[in-house]
């Protein structure tokens, strides 16, 4: 199952025409960071930064680590990567969440669909993961108000990306 982190640049987006002389830069900050850790691939798409491991065997927890300690970045999390079909999306989505949703008794899912091609709207990418997940888990219960556990399921437009939860990152510029 592939994985990568998915980074969100908060303040970045305000900065107009320099936009992309501070996007460069805290791509830059992230490969001298992440560099010792093993080789990875660094890409842009739709105010999302995608940070990609070669591989198979790449440390995580320390990559994370060492993510939120970057300045420039608002928020990141690890996600598991699928091919945008629903069909991969309810398959991966058990097998990715298994040792968090073992845990916890509550949960519910958010889903963000940026390419509005995709056969399914966000509510009923909600509904269907949600589903797929209640029937691999019987103990756990949806609970919208406030669950124990928040699902995203990101349809993005190369792939869909499923997640738990977005860590804080050290904010600012880079």
């Amino acid at each position: 199952m592939k994985e990568i982190i998915l980074i969100k640049n908060g303040e970045l987006a305000l900065k107009g025409l320099n936009r992309r002389n501070f996007e460069d830069a805290l791509i830059k900050n992230m490969k001298r960071r992440l560099m010792p850790l093993g080789e990875v691939a660094i890409t842009r798409s739709q105010s999302t930064i995608y940070v990609e491991p070669k591989a198979d065997d790449y440390d995580f927890e320390e990559a994370l680590a060492r993510v939120s300690r970057i300045f420039g970045i608002a928020g990141f999390s690890r996600a598991c990567v699928c091919e945008k079909t629903v069909g991969d999306i309810l398959s991966r989505a058990p097998e990715y969440l298994k040792t968090v949703m073992e845990n916890i008794k509550t949960f519910k899912v958010e889903a963000k669909r940026a390419d509005k091609t995709f056969p399914l709207t966000s509510p009923e990418i909600c509904r269907e993961v949600g589903g797929a997940l209640l029937k691999a888990f019987p103990h756990l219960r949806v609970d919208v108000h406030n669950p124990d556990r928040t699902v995203y399921v990101e349809v993005r437009d190369f792939a869909a990306y499923i997640r738990c939860e977005q860590l804080k990152g050290a904010g600012g510029l880079p």
